[in-house]
């Protein structure tokens, strides 16, 4: 198994995701990437959450920063800083959950991690030690089913092509591209800026172009008017949910997108890692909706009057047949064989 980092940029890099240091729990903050390289510091649960919810941490970033924080939870257990109580552990996994609530990943992590801390307190075993093992599995999993999916992403791509992505779409997506290229394809990006927070602008674009892909950023409205001029062949983003029937939500925007590619021939391609088997229907699926005062403002600037009206979900939701295939860690899966694919979860 190849290890993925070195094709990786600073971001998406694990040390840089989230780490224990000092007693506390650093954050690399992609609200200032590409302009700083700078952490933020955590100094309890309740700061790793509110992480979380300030869009400190996105996209695959919760689940690990979530995680981590748990482990600093045992270990100040452990050093008798804090009480080793299975109802605290639980209160902190519903609290970490809450900070995300599309992040189905994220909460059946945290749902195992924390099922076997309060399994280990009850036995008296060092909990440290147990949370500590099972991010470490979960890392290397999560390496490995990365590494998998964007073998897939990249035997999709074809030299020549234009791709057009949506938001932040991660690891396997990079890795896709990373690889492509490692295999002498030449390819086209292209990436929406993906207001309010433009981590199209500020992570998609500056991270493909560190690993040195060829990358254009374009405007969230330029989207179909690109794809009617012949210059995009394949549509790839990341899901934060996918139903065992097919429905994926992303970052808004997605959806609209997926309609364009559809009416213009181009193939959808989501990358998920993690089907949630558990959910069936758009219905299953939660919203996220944010500030809406987030859409009057640019990194703080106000863009129209103060008592402006606005709106703010966070996520759309693509229904099964505009997807022509889920590139997951088992392969190239129908969106509507997700469940047999995947199975019932126990």
């Amino acid at each position: 198994m190849k290890q993925i980092d070195k094709y990786l940029p600073f971001v998406l890099q694990h040390e840089n995701i989230a780490r224990i240091e000092d007693d506390a729990l650093l954050v690399g903050d992609r609200r200032l990437y590409p302009f700083k390289k700078e952490f933020y510091r955590c100094e309890d649960l309740e700061g790793a959450a509110e992480a979380i919810e300030k869009m400190v941490t996105q996209g695959g970033g919760p689940v690990h920063v979530a995680m981590t924080a748990i482990k600093l939870l045992a270990a100040r257990a452990e050093a008798g800083k804090s009480a080793k109580d299975a109802d605290l552990f639980e209160q902190a996994k519903q609290r970490l959950q809450r900070s995300r609530p599309t992040n189905t990943t994220m909460a059946r992590a945290l749902d195992v991690l924390v099922a076997r801390v309060t399994a280990g307190i009850e036995k008296g075993q060092n909990i440290e030690q147990i949370a500590e093992g099972f991010i470490n599995a979960f890392k290397e999993e999560y390496q490995q089913n990365a590494l998998r999916m964007a073998e897939v992403g990249a035997s999709l791509i074809a030299d020549g092509d234009g791709v057009m992505t949506m938001c932040f779409a991660e690891t396997s997506f990079i890795l896709s591209i990373a690889l492509a290229m490692e295999q002498g394809k030449q390819i086209k990006v292209y990436s929406p800026e993906t207001r309010p927070y433009f981590q199209g602008a500020r992570l998609t674009a500056p991270c493909l172009q560190e690993i040195g892909a060829d990358v254009t950023l374009i405007t969230d409205s330029m989207v179909a008017y690109m794809m009617s001029q012949g210059k995009v062949q394949k549509y790839m983003t990341a899901v934060d949910i996918i139903t065992r029937d097919g429905w994926a939500a992303n970052k808004v925007g997605t959806f609209q997108n997926a309609i364009a590619a559809n009416y213009h021939g181009i193939p959808y391609f989501p990358f998920a890692i993690d089907p949630d088997i558990g959910r069936v229907g758009r219905d299953s699926i939660v919203i996220e909706e944010r500030d809406p005062e987030e859409v009057k403002r640019v990194k703080g600037e106000l863009t129209t009057r103060e008592d402006m009206q606005a709106y703010y979900p966070a996520f759309d939701i693509v229904p099964p047949h505009l997807i022509a295939g889920v590139i997951t860690p088992k392969g190239l899966v129908s969106p509507y064989q997700l469940e047999q694919v995947f199975g019932e979860r126990v």
